[in-house]
């Protein structure tokens, strides 16, 4: 060692955010190399740590231009600096093996093959040509191949697959783009492709090059083809074959549920949908959602089997983002084939999506007719995330999973170790501590064991990867709640006494203010509307206008409540639902209007008696059942087959009718509490009785429900004197409502909170019910 160096200088540096496995040390390492200064490098477990030396000049300007242009997949969200002496060192500045030290820091998520990787996928000369698992530092798995962290390969499922001596030393090169790239593979070290026929198809069984050969040769035949990917598998078709297209939609029963759709390139997704610049620019991002666009109809657009998306004036498009899919659609020299894909989650109704490979050739058995497959191991499931763009360019996430997962929220309070297990439907858990929230992947409906079993397999995942033990267990009150049970067992099992319950609506709200990085000091108006949450007095709400922080709420307003015959089996016949808030309404079932006619007489006995007598009925406050009746009652939808399918197919004619008028049906708001849909009933069985179209009635209803909003915030601010608005809950995914209350509340002078990367639906409930069990304990504590 020599002498200090006049002038020298050392640093510690702490670098904190997604900063592994996106070739941050590589980013240092030049960026010391060309300021010509010492020290080192290397991973920790929270985060990357950074000693430098060199003249003072040089190494602040190291430290300035540290986060000023990380790698692409990176993202510092901290940088702590401390001055240490001099040791005159003059070697090189290197690059340290990771320190396994406990910590935590950030994975980052799946992203989509990087532009470097498809240039060489599609090169003939280069030795990954072709290669189905070509990835490098900018691109690739991250979190669905890693088993624990600190993130290196040994830690992830490629720790089956050792190296050959061309990838080892890309591996090993600073100056390469696959150093320390964790999935790095080549031809020659796998992984493998095959291909499984089922049986009686006549196709032989394929690895490798072939396998791909055949399935995209299965695909332009109409066969429906299993595709593994990097969170599950899918069920893939020809999109323009109407008949694989039916075919897939029979063997799944899928009802009339949109699929989403797979295009080859952007080009061929300008055919299939209209595309702004900033829907384009969510398209071809790096995490590749599937992303809503209004749908292009022939012959100004592709023609798709009317089966892909029956009776929606949008479509779900996403783009390849794993080199098998772009393998799928061919490259240059290629047999032609399909260019438009149907790509939906490879699972049967309501079970989660399919990851193993012997399970897959079981779980979709029937559904399939080849299984093309791989050998490396998929360590958590995560399925396609789906987002949709406002009209002022910002994005609305309503299935946060892959591309987004685990990119922490960032909390605006600190809270102990918790875990929330969000509610039944669109289920994704959340993890957090301190100052940070992890979100799990997408799991779906928690109504099977195998549904379950996905669940906890996801905690574990999630507990491993950020280093969190949860103390306190947050749940739903709905008592009947598959979610609620799953929470009081592994709340038992962490010693964590009962599960803290949150109402579900105040979870909304506070799920909204955490995302807004709101500290809970002011309270807020939260207007939650949904289909179903467990109310305070036993009954169904969901049409709920509370004043809230993360400490408690206060019930301001809510929709007047109606019988729901059947409870929630009735959700199922939207015509019953109309037919009872007529009802409670004092209006008459006239025999012409559409939810009369679509019952049959014994039916409308049979209701008739339920709801005189309130046999087989629960009260019920929810906006997105007062959706679902008045969809019945403008003759659009009067039997659902699948969730929220009446809603949409309204909010579909509103759309086409939304620019003829201004006109808002009108509701009552009685005493300041009450939304009363009795006048707004009224005036749209009168403008029926006129002949008004069906997309007018619904274009009128819809602007009268923010037109009502609108009125109990305004008076909800003379009473409280708040002026910040949270519009949450599953409604308001429904872009021309959202849009509408948004706007009309921001002319009137409010602060409008809406929703952007959490989901406004179920699927973001557990960060609220986070931030709420864990102010409450934190208050417990002081």
């Amino acid at each position: 060692m020599t002498a200090p160096a006049t002038g020298a200088v050392r640093r510690r540096i702490t670098v904190r955010g997604t900063v592994q496995g996106v070739g941050f040390r590589p980013y240092v390492h030049r960026l010391a190399a060309d300021l010509a200064l010492t020290g080192f490098v290397s991973n920790t477990a929270n985060g990357v740590l950074i000693e430098v030396e060199g003249p003072a000049g040089e190494v602040d300007r190291f430290c300035d231009q540290l986060a000023e242009q990380p790698p692409p997949l990176a993202a510092v969200t901290g940088v702590g600096r401390e001055n240490l002496p001099a040791t005159g060192a003059t070697g090189p500045f290197s690059i340290r093996a990771t320190d396994r030290a406990e910590g935590r820091t950030q994975l980052p998520p799946d992203t989509a093959t990087c532009a470097d990787c498809l240039r060489e996928l599609a090169a003939p000369a280069d030795r990954r040509h072709r290669h189905p698992f070509l990835t490098c530092t900018h691109c690739g798995p991250r979190f669905t191949i890693a088993t624990a962290m600190p993130y290196d390969r040994a830690a992830t499922t490629m720790a089956g697959f050792p190296m050959c001596p061309a990838c080892a030393r890309e591996y090993g090169d600073p100056a390469d783009r696959r150093f320390h790239a964790q999935p790095v593979a080549c031809p020659d070290c796998g992984p493998r492709l095959r291909l499984v026929p089922a049986e009686g198809t006549g196709v032989r069984p394929a690895r490798d090059a072939d396998a791909l050969a055949t399935a995209r040769a299965l695909l332009a035949a109409g066969r429906i083809v299993a595709v593994k990917g990097v969170g599950g598998y899918h069920l893939a078709c020809d999109a323009t074959d109407a008949r694989a297209v039916a075919t897939l939609r029979e063997r799944k029963e899928r009802g009339g549920k949109a699929f989403a759709v797979m295009c080859a390139d952007p080009r061929t997704a300008e055919r299939v949908a209209h595309l702004s610049d900033a829907e384009r620019a969510a398209l071809t991002g790096a995490r590749r959602p599937i992303v809503l666009l209004r749908r292009r109809t022939p012959p100004d657009g592709l023609h798709l089997a009317g089966e892909v998306c029956p009776g929606s004036p949008h479509i779900g498009v996403m783009l390849p983002y794993t080199p098998v899919h772009t393998l799928l659609f061919g490259l240059a020299g290629d047999p032609p084939g399909p260019q438009v894909l149907v790509m939906t989650s490879g699972n049967r109704s309501g079970e989660p999506i399919v990851t193993d490979d012997a399970e897959a050739l079981t779980r979709l058995a029937g559904l399939a007719d080849a299984w093309l497959g791989h050998d490396r191991p998929i360590a958590s499931p995560c399925d396609d995330s789906l987002l949709r763009v406002r009209q002022d360019g910002t994005e609305q996430v309503l299935r946060r999973s892959r591309g987004y997962v685990p990119r922490p929220v960032r909390l605006p309070l600190p809270v102990p170790a918790v875990l929330a297990v969000g509610g039944d439907l669109k289920n994704a858990l959340c993890l957090g501590e301190g100052d940070q929230a992890w979100f799990g992947p997408h799991i779906g409906d928690m109504g099977d064991l195998a549904t379950l079993e996905a669940a906890e397999r996801a905690e574990r995942h999630l507990t491993r990867l950020t280093g969190v033990t949860p103390c306190l267990v947050a749940a739903d009150r709905h008592p009947g709640y598959h979610s609620t049970g799953w929470a009081r067992r592994r709340s038992a099992r962490l010693g964590a006494g009962p599960p803290r319950q949150v109402q579900h609506h105040h979870a909304h709200i506070a799920s909204a203010m955490a995302e807004h990085g709101l500290d809970g000091s002011t309270p807020v108006i939260g207007v939650a509307f949904d289909g179903t949450g467990y109310g305070d007095d036993g009954t169904v709400w969901g049409g709920e206008v509370l004043l809230a922080d993360y400490t408690g709420y206060r019930r301001l307003a809510h929709l007047v409540p109606a019988p729901l015959p059947g409870g929630d089996a009735g959700v199922a016949n939207p015509c019953r639902l109309a037919l009872a808030r007529l009802w409670d309404a004092g209006l008459p079932w006239e025999p012409g209007l559409p939810s009369v006619t679509a019952c049959t007489e014994a039916e409308l006995t049979v209701l008739r008696r339920q709801l005189e007598r309130w046999v087989a009925c629960v009260a019920t406050s929810s906006m997105g059942r007062l959706f679902d009746a008045v969809s019945s009652l403008v003759g659009v939808c009067h039997r659902a087959g699948y969730e929220a399918q009446a809603a949409l197919e309204l909010e579909a004619a509103a759309a086409r009718a939304w620019g003829a008028d201004a006109v808002a049906y009108p509701f009552g708001l009685p005493a300041g509490h009450l939304i009363d849909p009795a006048p707004m009933l009224r005036a749209l069985l009168a403008d029926q009785r006129r002949g008004t179209p069906a997309p007018v009635l619904a274009a009128r209803f819809h602007r009268g429900v923010a037109r009502a909003v609108t009125g109990i915030c305004g008076r909800a601010r003379a009473a409280a004197g708040l002026t910040t608005v949270a519009l949450t809950g599953g409604v308001f995914a429904n872009g021309l409502l959202e849009h509408e209350c948004a706007a009309l509340l921001a002319a009137d002078g409010f602060t409008v909170l809406r929703h952007r990367e959490v989901p406004p639906n179920d699927g973001g409930l557990a960060l609220g019910q986070l931030m709420v069990a864990g102010t409450a304990t934190n208050h417990e504590t002081e």
